[in-house]
């Protein structure tokens, strides 16, 4: 059971096509990265839809156990971002939510959105997908949940696709052990 159900990720539903960027670029329409207040990504495309701004959100399926219930949310692809395309009247409205830091010009609009339309492809297809955070050998982090929360240690090496070995230092010796990237946040 979703914690929130899925909300919608692009508006217009058309947003990410070649013909509506052609017709809106010659309007004048342009494509901006909006950095978000923290976790302001979902209420910013609630309020870009209800004023009439196209946007895009990709959003993933994340299933975690909480209490030993499986619980399911949707979470941003990159946090903290959603994309706009919009004319500078269109930007100024954007930034009247308050719910923007900063607004970043995207100078090669059409190759965003084609990397866009292929982000929207795979999130689409529903091949379980995850949300890497860059984690790489000698990255410090600390385990974000479950009974070893809190405890900090270094990326010895990335194993397969979604395992991580972390060294946990005590007493001055070091043990690893596996663990899962989404547990793991950087320090």
């Amino acid at each position: 059971m979703p914690i929130l159900g899925r909300e919608v990720s692009r508006f217009p539903e058309e947003v990410l096509e070649e013909e509506y960027f052609w017709r809106a670029a010659d309007r004048g329409h342009r494509w901006w990265a909006l950095f978000t207040k923290a976790r302001q990504e979902k209420a910013l495309a609630r309020d870009l839809r209800a004023t009439g701004i196209p946007f895009y959100l990709p959003l993933v399926r994340k299933t975690n156990l909480i209490r030993g219930r499986k619980v399911t949310s949707y979470l941003p692809v990159f946090p903290g971002y959603v994309f706009v395309f919009a004319d500078d009247d269109g930007r100024v409205q954007s930034l009247k939510t308050n719910r923007v830091c900063t607004t970043l010009p995207v100078h090669d609009g059409r190759e965003l959105q084609s990397d866009l339309r292929q982000l929207d492809q795979l999130i689409e297809s529903g091949v379980p997908l995850t949300v890497e955070e860059r984690l790489a050998p000698g990255d410090h982090v600390r385990i974000r949940r479950g009974s070893l929360a809190g405890i900090e240690g270094v990326v010895l090496e990335r194993r397969e696709r979604s395992r991580l070995l972390v060294a946990v230092h005590f007493l001055q010796s070091g043990v690893s052990l596996e663990i899962d990237d989404f547990l793991l946040e950087p320090v």
